[in-house]
């Protein structure tokens, strides 16, 4: 049985079809989800990706929260079904509450875009199975409201409860508080990050394939559970 993951397309949507291809190479079925369309067409897994959704207005992700697509995102993600915000992504999901924090403008104001040295913190979630804890990866990055701000007793929560995922390394990119770059939920099923893991999944066109790790993992974990 083929594992179905969907891939949310919301106006202003940049990377969505790079991460149904990355689901396609991890063995997955990508299925395209209409931001409009409140129906999840029996998808296993949801996929949140990157780009300026709405146009960034308000706040970045704070319209597409508001989609029709995600009051059912929301209901599945509490129920278990795993989702994966990256870049824009992870913005939905701190602004839909799946995830605490939120993503502010880059604290030396400049976009920025690199390729990014990252420490796999937790490989204890349904996208992260595949890595190792204190493995480092290689994926791109670009953003300009990247930079992960919570207040010190929420920080310190995620820490204690080992729901930081992944640590930026060689730098801070974008000044996010104690050098975070993805978090989950108490469950393990929601994760978000701003690096583009998506992009590194082929050796033609990314630095690595070390991005491909997370889709293998939510195939494996949708396949044997």
């Amino acid at each position: 049985m083929t594992t179905r993951i969907g891939v949310v397309t919301f106006p202003g949507s940049l990377d969505d079809s790079d991460a149904r291809r990355a689901i396609g190479l991890a063995g997955g079925d990508p299925v395209a989800l209409w931001h409009r369309d409140k129906d999840l067409h029996q998808v296993d897994a949801v996929v949140l990706p990157g780009g300026f959704s709405y146009g960034d207005y308000l706040r970045c992700g704070a319209i597409a929260r508001f989609s029709p697509v995600m009051a059912t995102v929301i209901e599945q993600a509490k129920a278990g079904m795993p989702v994966l915000g990256i870049c824009n992504g992870f913005q939905v999901l701190c602004e839909s509450h799946l995830l605490p924090g939120a993503l502010t403008r880059n604290d030396h104001l400049h976009f920025v875009c690199r390729d990014q040295r990252l420490r796999v913190e937790s490989a204890d979630t349904a996208w992260t199975s595949d890595y190792e804890r204190g493995q480092e990866i290689t994926v791109p990055l670009k953003n300009g409201e990247g930079g992960y701000v919570a207040d010190e007793r929420t920080l310190d929560e995620l820490e204690a409860e080992g729901r930081v995922v992944f640590r930026y390394l060689d730098g801070n990119p974008n000044g996010s508080r104690r050098d975070i770059a993805g978090i989950t939920n108490e469950a393990g099923n929601v994760v978000g990050l701003m690096p583009h893991p998506e992009h590194a999944v082929e050796a033609l066109t990314g630095p690595t394939t070390d991005g491909l790790g997370f889709f293998t993992s939510a195939v494996k974990k949708l396949v044997t559970s």
